[in-house]
């Protein structure tokens, strides 16, 4: 069969859709199936310019094509008579995060334009879905509620677990991934100085804009704790990633309302490292469980700091939230081969 996995893209930004999309496509040849991945450009600043986006995705054509998985808004907008959504999530600015004040669309009518514009295209997307897959609980739930469409959850497997192996630990916490506001590693960074003495903080990843990298240098430089935390803002290897996780204390995943589990926190389960998240993180605490597979805090410096000092003290206990998470991990019985086969049904 030959498989078109379509996705969304900005030039020279990486992270888990786009990892989640290029291990689709190597698991679907394993399977034994041709697969590409189609990455559509897509840029949201500013709003103004989302509706010409939309009509250019919905204008593709797509043939000698079997059967095609969509990821993401605009680019599941393009048609094809077997399209399966794999929804990572909609535009959230036109739905939740417009109700928590977070949009960025325009006000005034040209916003309301805008977002109805958006929710009336994805409501005849899914309507003419072959099916509909939502990568978490998160994403399901706020299909249904704005859309009045159901949804089966199938999450997104780890891509690599083999390399996250565990090991002993060097005394740190460790905030992996992409560097910006709504993933909140500076939350991290301000709470150290209100840690215990002995924490020290690792944040490794690329960060989206130059604005976010100054952001966490300038608070290390202002608070004086530069001999504390590291900062290495880049595109790590893989084996780079995976070595900072096998070597910590705990891993801290603390975005604002994830729609999944988050590659961070099911790649620390996968190592056996506790867990430290906060209240409002969405899918996270699905594996992120208070006192049983790590810390969940409230989003607060001072919070944030108590658990990054309890993850420090007692070596033992942040070993014994390491195992649960991993056993809470593994729980969900994820794994490729069944994704594949849930995909192409």
């Amino acid at each position: 069969m030959k498989v078109l996995v379509v996705n969304n893209m900005a030039p020279f930004v990486s992270g888990g859709a786009e990892a989640m999309a290029s291990h689709l496509q190597r698991q679907l040849q394993i399977a034994g199936h041709e697969a590409e991945v189609l990455r559509v450009p897509f840029q949201w600043e500013p709003a103004t310019r989302i509706p010409s986006q939309m009509l250019m995705a919905r204008a593709f054509e797509i043939p000698n094509v079997d059967h095609v998985i969509a990821l993401k808004f605009p680019a599941y907008l393009a048609p094809h008579p077997r399209k399966t959504m794999w929804l990572v999530h909609q535009y959230r600015q036109a739905y939740d995060l417009y109700d928590a004040g977070q949009t960025n669309l325009p006000a005034g009518e040209l916003g309301d334009d805008i977002r109805r514009l958006i929710r009336n295209a994805d409501d005849e997307c899914f309507r003419s879905a072959h099916r509909i897959f939502s990568i978490s609980d998160v994403t399901q739930k706020r299909l249904a509620h704005y859309n009045g469409f159901r949804s089966e959850v199938l999450r997104a497997p780890i891509n690599d677990p083999e390399i996250f192996v565990g090991g002993a630990a060097d005394g740190y916490v460790f905030a992996g991934g992409r560097v910006n506001g709504a993933k909140r590693q500076h939350l991290l960074v301000e709470a150290m100085a209100h840690a215990a003495a002995n924490v020290r903080l690792v944040v490794a990843g690329p960060p989206d804009t130059d604005a976010d990298a100054e952001r966490l240098r300038s608070t290390v430089e202002r608070l004086g704790i530069q001999d504390r935390v590291r900062l290495d803002l880049r595109f790590l290897t893989r084996s780079e990633y995976a070595d900072y996780v096998n070597r910590s204390s705990a891993v801290a995943s603390l975005p604002f309302d994830e729609e999944s589990f988050s590659y961070v926190a099911m790649e620390a389960a996968t190592a056996c490292k506790a867990l430290i998240s906060t209240t409002d993180s969405g899918g996270v605490l699905g594996l992120a469980r208070d006192r049983e597979t790590g810390w969940v805090a409230e989003p607060s410096v001072q919070a944030l700091a108590q658990a990054m000092s309890a993850a420090c003290a007692n070596a033992a206990r942040s070993r014994e939230f390491g195992q649960a998470a991993h056993a809470r991990w593994k729980s969900f019985g994820i794994d490729w081969p069944s994704t594949v086969q849930a995909l192409l049904s």
